[in-house]
């Protein structure tokens, strides 16, 4: 019997150790996916040219950003902004004095200034995500830095997730054409906006001889009602809208067509006459090419 409990009271001991042993084992480190921080920096981005815009038709300025990548690493970059009514881009525009930020508004430097700042902090960080963004859009990571950089940050991550693009054939820009008289109280213009090569704005519009509103706006507010009085399909600015799309998409005047009667099939919903436009457009784009 003595030797019954030594025996059970040994393999309890011995069951005991075992699970102690168990409990004091450390637990195998299980393996992540996720790349550390540095692995992700040391990722080479393609060489080429990057680019990303906001398309917000109601918007007064659209963002857009290019980035150009050497040997794996953003060389140059270019912040700026897109007009509605197409033409100068709002970089150019600051340059020239003519955005006014500092006179209108107190800051402590043009937008352009400031722009550049930012941009030499992406170059220099190499990482859209070192800007950190307040919830009014603004950072505190580059000095001398008081506009919004949100819209800045998002497009630079944007355009470098959508990989390298091909540029268009045109030099970058604001251009501009108009008719050399007035015809019919109107004289037409076009203004075109290019970036990374391609036209990426477009405005038809026409100057009133009377110094009255211009067509669009004439347009706009009911003034000039094609739709009521002669049957149209659209409105002036709804169709010359469409004409401008249509330049955007094709990236050559040249692609819409015109027939005897100035009209053009090459355009849906189109039945006004487009060929000032395209003459312009031709015209305001002759010393574009690269």
């Amino acid at each position: 019997m003595k030797k019954l409990s030594l025996i059970m009271a040994s393999v309890l001991t011995v069951s005991m150790l075992a699970g102690c042993g168990a409990a004091t084992q450390p637990t195998p480190e299980k393996k992540t996916e996720t790349a550390t921080s540095a692995e992700a920096t040391d990722k080479k981005m393609v060489d080429g040219v990057y680019y990303a815009q906001q398309k917000n038709a109601d918007a007064d300025w659209n963002y857009a950003v290019v980035l150009d990548v050497k040997d794996g690493k953003i060389t140059n970059v270019n912040w700026t902004g897109i007009s509605k009514d197409a033409g100068p881009d709002k970089k150019a525009l600051s340059k020239d004095g003519k955005y006014g930020m500092k006179e209108q508004a107190k800051a402590q430097a043009e937008w352009h200034e400031q722009a550049e700042k930012v941009e030499k902090f992406l170059i220099e960080k190499q990482d859209p995500a070192a800007i950190t963004v307040d919830n009014d859009g603004k950072t505190d990571a580059v000095s001398g830095v008081s506009i919004k950089v949100n819209d800045f940050a998002a497009l630079v991550t944007e355009a470098l997730a959508a990989g390298p693009q091909q540029s268009g054939p045109y030099k970058d820009g604001g251009y501009h054409a108009e008719q050399p008289e007035f015809e019919k109280d109107w004289k037409y213009t076009a203004d075109l906006t290019v970036l990374n090569g391609k036209i990426v704005a477009a405005n038809w519009n026409a100057i009133n001889e009377k110094g009255e509103a211009d067509k669009k706006t004439q347009s706009k507010e009911g003034k000039y009602a094609m739709v009521e009085k002669a049957k149209a399909q659209a409105e002036w600015h709804e169709q010359a809208a469409k004409v401008e799309q249509a330049l955007i998409e094709k990236q050559d005047p040249a692609s819409i067509t015109v027939n005897n009667e100035g009209t053009t099939d090459a355009v849906s919903g189109v039945s006004i006459k487009v060929n000032d436009f395209v003459k312009l457009a031709e015209e305001a784009l002759k010393d574009a090419k690269k």
